[in-house]
């Protein structure tokens, strides 16, 4: 418990200096308005004496970029917009183009993502070393803003990814649409915060990170005066559970319920906690019996900007059974696990997780980061003695912007898994990375 309370510490530490980070425009934000200044309007409909004011429009521009569930990795704005001539609405089609490169000196990962989970156990002559490249993360989407007088402010948006099959199968990432507070569709889980992650090279990022999307119905509130946001949602659940002759799955009959509630105290700079609950349902064959235990987790998550080059991040997760929705522990069948005294019972799985991060904006076109973070699986008396108990994840990188849109970034990570029987490994990733959004 020594090592729990001094990590607790140090998030607590963290959040706090974060808390009284500087409300001043940070160089994180000097990238951003590079950016909101970087497009090329087509005015529709109207007349030139028409055409709305500068501040209208770059009012409805940021729209496109401030987002409480926005991930490092999400597109930019498109670079050509279609705007009606009131200012009141506004489309985009968009994407980004992003290519990987790799290289595993030593015991190499099996994919494109840097996973502990997915780190060998043993090196041999066909993992020793290896080179790849992938597409992954080269995404196309389209995203309709407006303002009516009548039903308030609405939004529209499809994503799509190349993310399957050796990253080149385009699949839907997100589909949603926005009336005021309420959203409704496939979009960023409540639970999540992607902003509070660290930016990588890495398509995976930090582990046990927890930004994944579900199909929800969520409501979600502004307090402008106080800067604080509330959120709760109802989101269709997934389950993996490990099953044998005396175990089933059964079909799920509740939703996920999550919600969250996040101070701002300067655009972009934010303390947040989440929380999450899951019904798991199963089939006890050995006595014919149902059953449906319960999952929850809770998440406090930050990002801030201590002085305007530097930003932290930091988040902290824990609960039971929770893990599975995201992060490492998702490739692995540790919704419900066996208990060993009850045949044809199962247990619900104990965990935490944190990881901290770091980013320095020398200028709006140079950034360096660095994140480290940890996932723990506190089962007690484990099925497998070869089973996930913990894994480490680092990465240190550079980016470089040679246009608001063009970037280029290198990035070294490390990596750690450990089993329940003692057995671990390390692996290393040099990785390099090139995008164009658009």
């Amino acid at each position: 418990m020594r090592h729990i309370r001094r990590r607790l510490f140090t998030l607590a530490a963290v959040f706090a200096a974060l808390s009284a980070s500087a409300t001043s425009p940070s160089s994180r934000q000097d990238m951003i308005d590079s950016l909101v200044v970087n497009h090329h309007l087509m005015i529709m409909g109207g007349n030139q004496k028409s055409r709305p004011d500068k501040d209208s429009i770059r009012s409805l521009i940021e729209t496109f970029y401030y987002d409480q569930f926005k991930n490092y990795q999400d597109p930019a704005a498109p670079y050509f917009l279609f705007m009606s001539h009131d200012a009141n609405m506004a489309m985009g089609v968009g994407g980004v183009v992003r290519m990987r490169a790799y290289y595993d000196p030593g015991n190499s990962m099996p994919g494109a993502a840097f996973t502990p989970y997915d780190v060998p156990m043993s090196e041999t002559p066909l993992n020793r070393n290896h080179f790849g490249t992938t597409p992954s993360g080269t995404s196309l989407f389209l995203r309709v803003l407006g303002r009516n007088s009548r039903i308030g402010s609405y939004q529209l948006y499809i994503q799509a990814k190349f993310n399957g099959y050796e990253g080149r199968d385009f699949k839907l990432s997100k589909a949603y649409a926005t009336l005021n507070d309420w959203t409704v569709g496939y979009a960023t889980s409540t639970f999540s915060d992607g902003s509070a992650i660290a930016p990588t090279v890495d398509a995976n990022g930090s582990t046990m990170s927890m930004d994944f999307s579900a199909l929800l119905v969520r409501w979600m509130h502004t307090f402008k005066r106080s800067g604080i946001t509330v959120a709760a949602s109802v989101e269709t659940p997934q389950q993996t559970i490990q099953t044998d002759d005396y175990v089933a799955s059964r079909s799920s009959t509740f939703p996920n319920l999550a919600a969250m509630i996040q101070y701002e105290w300067a655009k972009d700079q934010h303390v947040r906690l989440s929380a999450i609950t899951r019904v798991l349902p199963y089939r006890d064959l050995a006595n014919n019996t149902n059953h449906s235990p319960m999952g929850y987790g809770f998440q406090l998550s930050a990002v801030g900007n201590p002085v305007a080059s530097l930003t932290l991040y930091a988040i902290g997760n824990i609960g039971r059974s929770y893990s599975n929705v995201g992060g490492d522990f998702l490739m692995g069948q540790y919704d419900l696990v066996e208990n060993p005294d009850a045949p044809g019972r199962l247990r619900t799985v104990p965990s935490w997780s944190y990881f901290l991060g770091a980013s320095y904006y020398f200028s709006h076109k140079l950034m360096a980061s660095v994140t480290f973070g940890q996932a723990r699986n506190m089962t007690s008396a484990p099925r497998e003695a070869d089973g996930y108990k913990y894994g480490l994840y680092g990465a240190a990188n550079i980016f470089y912007y040679v246009t608001p849109r063009i970037s280029i970034g290198a990035e070294a990570n490390f990596g750690r898994r450990q089993n329940f029987d003692g057995a671990h490994a390390w692996a290393r990733r040099i990785g390099a990375m090139c995008q164009f959004s658009f």
